[in-house]
């Protein structure tokens, strides 16, 4: 692999990563606590949250971003 091909790819990488950092920042002031759905149970100095929901989502959206790259680059 050529060295102008592995910088392009650290650099997608790496505005991939800060895209991703900056939704998390925005997801987190809108949703601080978790989505309606998520499991969350305390007793005493224990507690337990089950994502299930936020998980889905982001499932969701992941499929969404990387059927979207994948067709870009076809």
């Amino acid at each position: 692999m050529p060295f102008q091909s592995l910088a392009k790819l650290l650099i997608f990488g790496g505005v991939a990563l800060l895209l991703a950092g900056v939704a998390f920042l925005i997801i987190g002031r809108f949703f601080p606590s978790g989505l309606p759905g998520d499991i969350a149970y305390k007793r005493g100095n224990t507690s337990i949250y089950f994502p299930i929901v936020s998980s889905i989502v982001l499932s969701i959206l992941g499929t969404i971003v990387l059927n979207l790259i994948l067709r870009f680059f076809r």
